[in-house]
């Protein structure tokens, strides 16, 4: 060995420590982070719609691909909402906010009286084939809307904690009542992890916390004993195998989907529960029908996924300074990967059945679409990080234009400034 060569063996962990450290201190991490397991959780989404939904989709709709194929087109209308918000600038998401309480406040009572009732709770608003939930963009309404709300209070300093809560309590009631007016209460819970939220970031005490999920479990306990199928789904929770034939059935379906696909699962399209066993298994229980042909693995990749998404927008609220950046990122984490907790708790037996998607993976364009949404503002976000403008500039040729290049086809060189030319 020459005494030029590096010496033969392992890395050495004080190295390997400080390769990591360097890899989580990039400027565009939060941005790579948040667009690929996106993709990532999309992709799978659209594939095991398509498994779980062909059957009955052949049944109803005489084409096994009708679900899949609406799918397709509402997370394509969701990728250009995607991309347009990740290129709007922080000042368009501060003005949306009175908007889209506005609009979301109005189509909860338009939902109210010109809703349709499914299953115990009046969602949607059907409009020949589109159906819209309004009750989802609220989430986003209410994101962007309470960060704002809190951050011009906050402005300068800190400040009383109960001048925070006027009118940001109201604004939620408001929202949380008319979802439950459509017995919603799924929805509600959503909205309120949101709120909870927003007042963690901006500082309230832990008393307060206490004193709103006393009031939030007093509220719950009311609804599920003046609805009698609530009371039924909580039954059903408790002791689904003695009421596997009622209201457990559900519940007992998805876990033996589960319990079936052992570690690595079936295969893809080798569900048994998708054949009129589990019913919405494209919807509230995909993650049975992906841990049915996933396995335990696969189940286990998504929540790792959503425990990456989850640390990227995370990240993007602690290195950003604005405080409506730290608070609506904060809210839109919040809702994402509480959602992914209430709709993955449901299925594996310790939190009771609310009839929530999962996001980004669950069959529903009214669902996907505020999501999407809420990624792309996220997105926008992650450019503020120190660095990440300058690291984009500094950004070399993106693999198109690498493939052109090599065919003698390529143009000048994207993200190359001026005067950095060959001499």
């Amino acid at each position: 060995m020459t005494a030029t060569e590096p010496p033969a063996g392992p890395v050495p962990l004080g190295g390997g420590l400080s390769r990591l450290r360097e890899l989580l201190e990039r400027p565009l991490l939060s941005y790579h982070l948040l667009l690929g397991v996106s993709g990532l959780l999309m992709a799978l989404g659209l594939m095991m719609v398509l498994s779980a939904s062909s059957i009955s989709a052949l049944e109803t709709r005489d084409s096994a691909f009708a679900l899949f194929g609406r799918q397709f087109l509402s997370m394509a209308l969701g990728l250009v909402i995607m991309w347009v918000c990740s290129r709007l600038p922080l000042r368009f998401f501060r003005l949306a906010g009175y908007p889209l309480m506005v609009l979301a406040a109005l189509g909860l009572v338009l939902v109210i009286f010109i809703g349709q009732s499914e299953l115990g709770a009046q969602r949607w608003i059907y409009i020949g084939e589109l159906t819209i939930q309004p009750s989802e963009p609220a989430k986003l309404a209410l994101v962007v809307w309470g960060a704002d709300l809190l951050a011009r209070r906050a402005r300068g300093g800190m400040i009383e904690w109960r001048h925070l809560l006027v009118p940001l309590m109201p604004g939620t009631a408001i929202l949380a009542l008319l979802v439950m007016a459509g017995s919603d209460l799924g929805t509600t819970i959503v909205l309120m992890v949101i709120f909870l939220a927003l007042l963690w970031v901006v500082g309230a005490p832990l008393r307060l916390f206490g004193g709103i999920l006393a009031v939030a479990v007093l509220a719950t306990i009311v609804m599920i004993s003046t609805e009698g199928y609530r009371a039924d789904r909580i039954e059903g929770w408790l002791n689904p195998w003695g009421n596997a034939q009622t209201s457990g059935f559900q519940a007992v379906q998805g876990q033996i989907a589960m319990g079936s696909g052992g570690w690595f699962g079936l295969g893809l399209g080798s569900s048994r529960a998708k054949w009129n066993w589990l019913p919405h298994a494209e919807s509230d229980f995909i993650f049975s029908i992906i841990g049915e042909e996933l396995g335990l693995m696969g189940t286990l990749v998504v929540i790792t996924l959503f425990g990456l998404l989850g640390y990227a927008g995370l990240r993007v609220a602690t290195r950003v300074r604005d405080p409506f950046v730290r608070l609506a990122s904060a809210a839109a984490v919040a809702w994402i990967a509480g959602q992914a907790i209430v709709n993955i708790g449901a299925v594996i037996g310790v939190l009771p059945i609310t009839g929530i998607p999962l996001p980004l993976v669950s069959y529903g364009g009214s669902a996907l679409l505020p999501t999407l949404a809420a990624l792309g503002m996220l997105l926008s976000f992650a450019k503020l990080e120190p660095g990440a403008r300058e690291a984009l500039l500094d950004r070399g040729p993106g693999p198109a234009a690498r493939a052109l290049s090599w065919l003698g086809l390529g143009g000048p060189e994207r993200g190359r400034r001026p005067g950095r030319g060959r001499r």
